[in-house]
């Protein structure tokens, strides 16, 4: 397979011949499998000979590879001008090749030994091994702490015993202003945890996440965005496309309208998660939690038609990028940008483009259809009651049933 995308110059007969003798074609199969495309192949080829000619006049070998030479390399061919768009995403290639390879060495992680990142790396370990939360939300947490961290003590020693509660309430009124709700929720909360931490590690004489303000925010005070199952139904149309990432578009949509499914879960899914036979998707949720859903029969038709032609590639992803690499979605965004683009080419003017308000409106059209918050908590795999609460407020005809009516000038008399 290999042979049809090679350049049809001497680049190949030169690199069999060079230091990447035993490495050429295993490295062009490696970007066949990728779904490069030949002339993008050929491009990087092309440049690995160049690379191979350069490491020979400077008496270099393969071992000698990393991110400085191949950056020296880069300097060379852009002051000669013979660097081209793609060639530092192809010397990328090249070394990760060449390290799976065992080849080259991996760089060695940069250890930061300074106090900030030390105190950062035992608060990370505290919320991974004795909160066990998840990477994402220890992320969060550590990049408020840090926050905190450089603004109060900037360049100076970090004494936490100097830490005092008027220290705290200054911090969050001036960075719970420039964001939303949720945001400055999530900042209160990762704030508590840090100072919770010192305290119990003794760096603190007391605990001051008591000292941390609560932020207003009423529950159930917004109504949830949605979509009217017509126009939900026009967005599934939308996706109806001649273009190779159609398919996928529409099974996309289709999972996330049909069960509800969040944008990072349907990134998730794997080729085995799907059970053809019994007709269950298996869907990992929030928490590390795995759920089995039934398969309606028009996602699972599109599905399978999607699966008809997905690019051929190693990757055990069911749903992977339509462009080189193929490989799996690196972000739930992905997923928000395919529904945002589907709405577009609705026309629709919806409040909310994201991924999130087709699952917003499968739970409110089961609402309307009679279904009781019971079994749309179930659907959307709510761990608690309250959480399915929020539609209760859409139901206009039941809020009805319960509303007094409205007095009059003869109630009055």
């Amino acid at each position: 397979m290999p042979g049809k995308y090679l350049p049809k110059c001497g680049a190949i007969d030169r690199l069999r011949e060079g230091l990447f003798c035993h490495h050429v074609e295993s490295f062009i199969a490696t970007l066949c499998q990728l779904g490069y495309a030949r002339v993008t192949v050929q491009a990087q080829v092309r440049l690995l000979d160049a690379l191979d000619r350069w490491l020979r006049r400077r008496g270099l070998v393969l071992s000698d590879l990393n991110e400085s030479v191949v950056n020296l390399f880069l300097k060379e061919q852009r002051d000669s001008r013979c660097l081209w768009d793609g060639d530092a995403q192809t010397t990328r290639h090249i070394l990760d090749y060449l390290r799976a390879k065992g080849v080259i060495p991996s760089p060695q992680p940069a250890t930061d030994d300074s106090p900030l990142a030390t105190l950062l790396r035992q608060y990370e370990r505290y919320l991974d091994k004795e909160r066990g939360l998840i990477p994402a939300t220890i992320h969060h947490y550590c990049r408020f702490a840090r926050c905190f961290l450089v603004e109060h003590f900037g360049d100076a020693a970090i004494r936490a015993r100097d830490l005092t509660l008027d220290d705290v309430a200054p911090f969050l009124l001036r960075h719970a202003r420039e964001r939303g709700p949720d945001r400055a929720k999530m900042m209160v909360t990762a704030l508590r945890s840090f100072f919770r931490f010192l305290f119990l590690n003794g760096q603190t004489e007391g605990d001051l996440a008591g000292a941390v303000p609560t932020v207003p925010q009423w529950r159930l005070a917004d109504l949830p965005k949605y979509l009217a199952p017509e126009e939900v139904e026009r967005v599934i149309r939308a996706c109806d496309r001649d273009c190779p990432a159609a398919p996928r578009d529409r099974a996309i949509v289709l999972l996330l309208a049909r069960l509800g499914l969040r944008a990072s879960e349907v990134i998730a899914l794997e080729l085995d998660d799907v059970d053809w036979r019994a007709g269950v998707l298996k869907v990992r949720s929030k928490g590390g939690q795995h759920d089995c859903l039934p398969l309606p029969a028009d996602v699972g038709q599109a599905m399978a038609s999607y699966l008809r032609h997905r690019p051929v590639c190693t990757t055990r992803r069911f749903f992977i990028r339509a462009n080189a690499p193929h490989r799996g979605f690196s972000h739930s965004s992905s997923v928000g940008t395919i529904v945002r683009r589907a709405i577009n080419r609705t026309g629709l003017h919806a409040n909310c483009k994201g991924s999130h308000v087709l699952r917003h409106s499968l739970a409110t059209g089961m609402l309307r259809s009679g279904a009781s918050l019971d079994e749309i908590g179930e659907i959307l795999r709510h761990r608690v009651a309250p959480t399915t609460a929020i539609y209760a407020k859409v139901d206009v005809q039941g809020l009805r049933s319960l509303a007094p009516p409205w007095p009059t000038r003869e109630d009055d008399q």
